[in-house]
């Protein structure tokens, strides 16, 4: 059966009745030291599942479950090794898909995006306090110069711009789509425009492509792969395979270094990205949503409601949510980077739903 769409008010009777599970006292560190694959070739070390004295039967179901909702790729690193690499050929574009395959992103590609920012500070191209009009000009939105001069690069990453988002295409960012509705800071909305521009602030600061900064700061220092791409649909979408989106995730999970090799080594920027960024949703820091809070808000709701973001997984985990469950999920205190691309059948811009259930599915084969 696919997953089908719910209502916002199914999602707080649902979420909302579930509490996160903290793990951190069950947990044994594995190994010593995180293992990294080689930046070139497709060597990667591996363990089992029964190694970890995972539940084989449990672990079916999840597949099962996998399957059946369209997934294309799903891997689970512990330590930096692969325990479960598993894809799936079900032509939903007419094609098959394995190892070397790409797919989209969808808004995890928002994440990327964020380590990306915080890199291109470091190396002294922008301050994310600085205003947007210093990188883009003037005339950017169609506010009043004095408000929209109240914008700064930090609130397109935590999404608090303040621009309306009661617009036709939210993906839209030229200037007639960005209208005033209050001041910087004063209201969190999952508005695409707004952070589709960071794009245009991060070429304009660095002087080169996205797809340019991208593979010097990042790509070529972990052997990720992938590109930046505009279609008829979006503009501005990671393409990658699926071992490349875990490259990124085991990044992540060390804070930023590769194998010894600081790729975002700005710990203070660390830190605020993945801590709450502002006030008003807890569960989310720069572009990364942060599981184990008291509250969050939704994409395409001004609802705060008394929930984590995925009940079913660990409290620590920090994810990059896409559409039709393109997820990127760390967790520090497991050791663990989860991926899964797919499509879904769900039609909210984060299947927040799907994501649960497959954490929930996951706790279960590894009790």
């Amino acid at each position: 059966m696919k997953y089908l769409y719910f209502p916002i008010t199914v999602w707080i009777i649902l979420l909302s009745s579930c509490t996160s599970p903290d793990n951190s006292d069950n947990i044994e560190d594995l190994n010593e030291f995180t293992y990294f694959p080689p930046i070139t070739g497709t060597n990667w070390e591996t363990t089992t599942p029964s190694t970890l004295g995972w539940n084989t039967q449990k672990l079916n179901e999840l597949h099962t479950f996998l399957e059946t909702n369209e997934t294309r790729a799903f891997i689970v690193l512990v330590d930096g090794k692969v325990v479960v690499e598993e894809y799936w050929n079900n032509d939903l574009l007419g094609q098959s898909f394995d190892v070397n395959s790409t797919w989209y992103w969808a808004s995890a590609g928002k994440s990327l995006t964020a380590t990306l920012i915080g890199i291109a500070q470091e190396e002294g191209f922008l301050n994310i306090n600085d205003k947007t009009s210093d990188y883009l000009g003037t005339g950017w939105t169609s506010m009043p110069q004095a408000q929209e001069d109240l914008i700064t690069i930090k609130n397109h990453l935590t999404l608090t711009t303040g621009i309306d988002f009661n617009v036709t295409n939210e993906d839209c960012y030229d200037p007639s789509c960005f209208n005033y509705l209050v001041d910087a800071g004063n209201e969190w909305y999952y508005h695409n425009g707004t952070y589709l521009i960071t794009h245009d602030i991060l070429e304009a600061a660095t002087g080169v492509t996205n797809n340019e900064f991208t593979t010097t700061a990042i790509k070529d220092k972990i052997g990720m792969s992938g590109l930046w791409v505009n279609t008829a649909q979006s503009s501005n979408l990671f393409f990658s395979n699926a071992r490349s989106a875990a490259r990124f995730g085991l990044l992540t999970l060390n804070e930023g270094t590769w194998d010894g090799t600081a790729v975002l080594g700005d710990s203070n920027y660390f830190n605020a990205m993945i801590n709450t960024s502002q006030p008003i949703n807890e569960s989310y820091g720069y572009l990364w949503w942060l599981n184990g809070k008291n509250s969050l808000r939704f994409p395409g709701s001004t609802a705060t409601i008394p929930s984590a973001v995925t009940p079913s997984g660990p409290s620590d985990m920090i994810s990059a949510l896409g559409k039709d469950g393109q997820f990127i999920d760390v967790v520090p205190s497991l050791d663990m980077v989860v991926i899964r691309m797919g499509g879904s059948s769900a039609q909210e811009p984060v299947p927040v739903l799907f994501h649960d259930e497959m954490w929930s599915k996951l706790m279960e084969a590894m009790e």
